[in-house]
């Protein structure tokens, strides 16, 4: 199978991670890589499995859904599959049962659905709240104000299980920008918890470094692994 360059794209992230996890003072086991392979096709994430990568994170359930179906079929039970990007109501149904995390719960009305629909399934499904720490308007996601009245709300649906919160930086216009985000949003974690939070996912190809400086355990790097998107779409 063609490797596409990621093995070694994924080993150079690997020992950045572990070299920042120990100059933050952290155990390198203590963040998760999730590797996105938005865009790029299935063969690009069975590359990344072949390498050791097993967590992948998909932004939309067109692109989760036949992913998750080929990497069942050719036997990759190990890998687990993240919902990262936004999700509409109406595409729950197609993932309940196959997400081993969703990350981006951003109202009462979607956590519903998925409560709805995984009791239906006879599933629990691990769910984070999205949350708009930065307050762009471009960003979905809770405003901080309101995490503890509705993570305590949600918390009380069946077939749901909400494990932390979830969140996205700006585009930083100065190094470190990233970084008071990621701040923040550990703050509200610590302060917000709500039974079992265990996770904390931020963080993506441009700004991780700050976000495992500030207690991140899951972090959603796409490019660093996979390659440059926009030139992949262009050559083909």
């Amino acid at each position: 199978m063609e490797d596409y360059g990621i093995g070694d794209r994924l080993k150079r992230f690997e020992d950045d991670l572990k070299s920042r996890c120990l100059e933050c003072g952290r155990g390198e086991n203590d963040v998760t890589l999730i590797g996105v392979s938005k865009v790029f096709p299935v063969e690009y994430a069975k590359a990344a499995y072949n390498a050791g990568l097993r967590d992948f994170g998909e932004n939309r359930v067109q692109e989760f859904v036949p992913k998750t179906e080929e990497f069942s079929d050719c036997g990759y039970s190990d890998a687990r599959w993240h919902l990262i990007g936004t999700l509409q109501k109406n595409k729950v149904k197609y993932i309940v049962g196959k997400t081993y995390l969703i990350h981006s719960v951003d109202s009462a009305e979607l956590a519903a659905e998925i409560s709805k629909r995984s009791v239906c399934n006879n599933v629990t499904s691990d769910i984070l709240l999205q949350v708009n720490v930065s307050g762009e308007e471009s960003k979905h996601g809770f405003a901080p104000e309101m995490l503890p009245d509705i993570s305590a709300q949600i918390a009380e649906m069946p077939g749901v299980n909400v494990r932390g919160i979830m969140t996205m930086a700006p585009i930083q216009k100065e190094e470190g920008d990233a970084g008071k985000v990621f701040g923040n949003t550990r703050k509200l974690f610590e302060n917000c918890s709500y039974g079992k939070w265990d996770i904390l996912s931020m963080g993506m190809s441009g700004d991780w470094k700050y976000a495992v400086a500030e207690g991140a355990t899951h972090i959603r790097i796409g490019t660093a692994i996979f390659g440059d998107r926009a030139a992949y779409t262009a050559s083909v």
